[in-house]
């Protein structure tokens, strides 16, 4: 009987992301009996044809998105909740990050599948040259049939720790490494249009697009309180991908073999847009903007509609503190972000650059200051 969601089916590279609520105990340590049944669908699906064939799907490369370190580490440093601050959250990320995936590697050594740590920080992620890497280094694993586990690098990452969360990470890396498909597992089974624990709610099976949540109540938090994402952030991914062109199933980790086999589980979000083959994405969605640029009004317009590169001649004021290199969010005179790229010149260097042109600073600054202050390669526009 064919499936009823053959493109799920069929995919062939697959993010699957699994949330700290699916690891875990409810002290909050690992649980290896969650982490093995887990393992177990990821290796029949991605580890061979013949286990591929019994889940009833193609066999698939699997990228594993993982939370759970520091949940891992928080029993092994005396700590009987997630702490708050920022300190000792990285504290127990460290040793956490160790024991999760030294959890894997034992779990995923019983179909004799090795794994591979890549800790990502969105900063790193922005720029070129560590996107191309990360990419060359997911895609090699995945030729030498390796299951590469991602993470966020928690112990250095501060942004992503107080902001950031694994459901967004999770497709990130979809678009990163063109998959067909994003799993986002959690403690529930789908996207349900209210409390899934009230009577009278349902779960909603498809979604085309923005208009069909219209009037959906999503609720703000997880159940088990020792991971960051709530329905909320899953829901967000899941546009992302979407909008990048990747499906998305949101089914609970129990659900995984028949969100990966392409049955009826869980939510499925259609893709809604056409792939792209950069990492603006990442600018778009990943990046903190650490400072601002306020154009003028002729600056906008080359930006947006134009998609010019931004130079000193369109910049009325500069906000914030910031390197070269840096993402920063670029304004209207009211305030109003409408692009975000990566500067070429520290927040120090820019005000004596401020409505000039490039030629007439070069002559009087030299060479170096006859370049774009935003490249149009390195700029994203912000769609509200």
């Amino acid at each position: 009987m064919a499936s009823a969601r053959q493109d799920v089916a069929e995919a062939r590279r697959v993010v699957v992301k699994v949330g700290s609520s699916s690891l875990t105990t409810a002290a909050g340590g690992l649980d290896a009996d969650r982490v093995d049944a887990l393992v177990d669908v990821l290796a029949k699906a991605g580890g061979t044809r013949e286990g591929a064939a019994q889940e009833g799907s193609a066999v698939k490369e699997v990228v594993l998105v993982s939370s759970g370190a520091i949940a891992a580490g928080l029993a092994p440093l005396g700590l009987a909740r997630r702490p708050r601050d920022l300190a000792r959250q990285q504290a127990a990320a460290s040793v956490g990050q160790g024991l999760l995936v030294a959890r894997y590697t034992a779990s995923f050594a019983r179909y004799g599948v090795r794994v591979g740590q890549v800790l990502l920080t969105s900063d790193d992620m922005s720029r070129r040259a560590h996107y191309r890497n990360a990419y060359r280094t997911l895609d090699k694993l995945l030729a030498m049939g390796a299951m590469p586990i991602v993470n966020e690098n928690d112990t250095v990452a501060t942004d992503e720790i107080r902001f950031g969360d694994n459901d967004r990470l999770a497709a990130l890396v979809a678009h990163l490494v063109r998959a067909d498909l994003l799993v986002l597992l959690s403690d529930v089974d789908g996207l349900y249009d209210g409390d899934p624990a009230l009577p009278g709610t349902s779960r909603i099976e498809e979604v085309h697009g923005p208009q069909d949540l219209e009037g959906v109540s999503i609720g703000s938090a997880g159940k088990a309180g020792v991971g960051t994402g709530g329905m909320v952030t899953k829901v967000e991914a899941a546009r992302i991908a979407a909008g990048a062109g990747i499906p998305v199933v949101l089914t609970s980790a129990s659900r995984a073999a028949d969100a990966l086999a392409g049955r009826r589980t869980g939510t499925l979000f259609h893709a809604t847009g056409k792939r792209s083959a950069d990492r603006l994405l990442w600018l778009a969605h990943a990046s903190a903007p650490l400072g601002a640029l306020i154009l003028d009004d002729g600056a906008v317009q080359a930006v947006v509609k134009r998609r010019t590169s931004l130079l000193p001649a369109g910049i009325a004021a500069v906000e914030g503190h910031f390197a070269a290199g840096d993402p920063v969010e670029l304004r209207d005179a009211s305030g109003h972000a409408v692009a975000r790229g990566l500067v070429n010149f520290d927040a120090k260097e820019l005000p004596r650059l401020l409505g000039r042109s490039t030629r007439e600073l070069a002559r009087e600054l030299g060479p170096a200051y006859e370049r774009e202050v935003v490249h149009r390669d390195d700029l994203v526009l912000l769609h509200h």
